[in-house]
């Protein structure tokens, strides 16, 4: 082969080469605004999504406010409807009991009509009714209303679940997102570089071995592109369970999330008592503990006796008087005095001190480990942004053109290729970490304020 039609070649392959990377470069785009790379490609015009006809993507905002409408959350809710009715129930006497009696004055009996006279029948009519003492009314009411605000909070903390579930479902739906798009345009810059490794083939400029070596990466491109896609699949699922699978008209696997990750400058600190002592599972635990010394003092409060007072007012068959009865009814505490309810009311409230300081101890390891989540994901984020992607990206384009001008073999090409997949891949990872540790501080620390969060 002459040098013309060796250097006419190798030029044909330079210019192949650039254009893979061009295409590397756009098709490896960034990990965040903050590892955007430049690239000069033309501007154009896209169409608006009403003039395609097509919905608007997903934003967390909307996500967030699906999953507060989730059957978990409706659940909850009917508890606190019931919790409410209990108060109800609580807050009341005892209903007075009315009776009526009638008994045969003579032999006769009830025969000839002497049901309905007057003179040979003896009739009464009396109203019973509870006196409650000890305030037991008053502590029953306590009790369910201690009840009733302990699951108050519960509802708030059911919302608080379901929203840090649902951002963990978007997050991880948007970086599978983003990795079909980083993954595909791999898969495409392989696909060419195969395609041009074939034309060097056939002009004798490239070996057998080294062309098996480029088509064996695009096809293991191709592959991870589609798994990639199935686990883009598996993700829209997952946040449709969690958010409701109507929360928008199109197909589950068409579902398009828009591009919301938080910056790396959130601010972290505050003082965990306020933190911890505002929480909603905190404020459940604590209801729960007054409800359960309520009940003890209830259970305390059997000791004194309920008198049942009655009025009877009595028509005696042969009499021509009225007889008014006043009687008055208590129970008599032999051998017993409700050691068993107090028993039980005192083991529940220790139960409910356990559970507060379980809940407390939960809550503080809680807000160590957001904290620490959130610092350790933010120095590895800043790390892949500041330093291991650029380097990758430089080396990735210095082996491209290196290879065109035949100063390294295919092998440190395709080495070089691999380090930036996994360098974006796993940068993609870390930023998925930080953008739900940052999200989830949000959420517990201020959840309004991620409702009308943005990037």
């Amino acid at each position: 082969m002459s040098d013309k039609r060796v250097m006419s070649i190798r030029q044909f392959f330079s210019l192949a080469a650039l254009a893979v990377v061009a295409v590397v470069g756009v098709g490896a785009g960034p990990v965040s605004a903050q590892t955007t790379a430049p690239v000069n490609l033309p501007l154009m015009t896209a169409p608006s999504a009403a003039a395609l006809n097509v919905s608007l993507p997903l934003g967390l905002a909307e996500v967030l406010e699906a999953a507060r409408r989730n059957l978990d959350v409706r659940l909850a809710q009917q508890d606190l409807a019931a919790a409410r009715a209990d108060i109800l129930a609580a807050n009341r006497a005892p209903l007075p009991v009315f009776s009526a009696k009638a008994a045969s004055a003579d032999q006769v009996g009830f025969n000839n009509g002497a049901l309905t006279s007057q003179t040979r029948i003896d009739k009464s009519l009396g109203v019973d009714w509870t006196w409650e003492r000890g305030g037991k009314r008053a502590l029953r009411t306590q009790a369910a209303q201690s009840n009733a605000a302990a699951t108050q909070a519960v509802l708030a903390e059911t919302l608080v679940l379901q929203q840090l579930m649902a951002k963990d479902a978007f997050f991880d739906l948007l970086a599978a997102q983003e990795r079909v798009t980083h993954v595909q345009a791999m898969a495409q810059s392989a696909k060419q570089l195969a395609a041009t490794a074939q034309i060097r083939v056939n002009a004798g400029d490239l070996s057998v071995q080294d062309f098996s070596r480029v088509e064996i990466e695009a096809q293991r491109a191709q592959a991870d592109a589609q798994s990639a896609q199935l686990d883009r699949q598996r993700a829209a699922l997952a946040l449709a369970q969690i958010t409701g699978r109507q929360l928008r008209a199109e197909p589950v696997s068409d579902w398009r999330l828009q591009t919301q990750w938080p910056n790396t400058s959130l601010a972290v600190g505050g003082h965990a008592e306020v933190w911890l002592e505002a929480r909603a599972d905190v404020q459940a635990a604590t209801q729960r503990l007054l409800a359960a010394q309520a009940l003890l003092d209830n259970a305390q409060a059997q000791k004194k006796l309920d008198p049942t007072v009655g009025l009877s007012l009595d028509a005696g068959a042969n009499a021509s008087n009225r007889l008014v009865e006043l009687r008055v009814q208590f129970p008599l505490q032999v051998g017993y005095a409700y050691e068993g309810e107090i028993g039980r009311a005192v083991a529940q409230l220790a139960q409910a001190q356990d559970l507060l300081d379980k809940v407390r101890l939960a809550a503080q390891g809680e807000w160590t480990g957001l904290q620490q989540d959130l610092t350790n994901a933010a120095t590895r984020l800043q790390g892949y942004e500041t330093l291991i992607l650029p380097r990758a990206r430089k080396v990735a384009e210095q082996a491209e053109l290196a290879y065109t001008k035949g100063a390294i073999p295919l092998v440190d090409l395709l080495d070089a290729r691999r380090t930036l997949r996994a360098s974006l891949l796993e940068a993609l990872t870390v930023q998925t970490e930080y953008a739900k540790a940052a999200t989830a501080w949000q959420l517990r620390s201020s959840p309004a304020a991620v409702a009308t969060h943005q990037p």
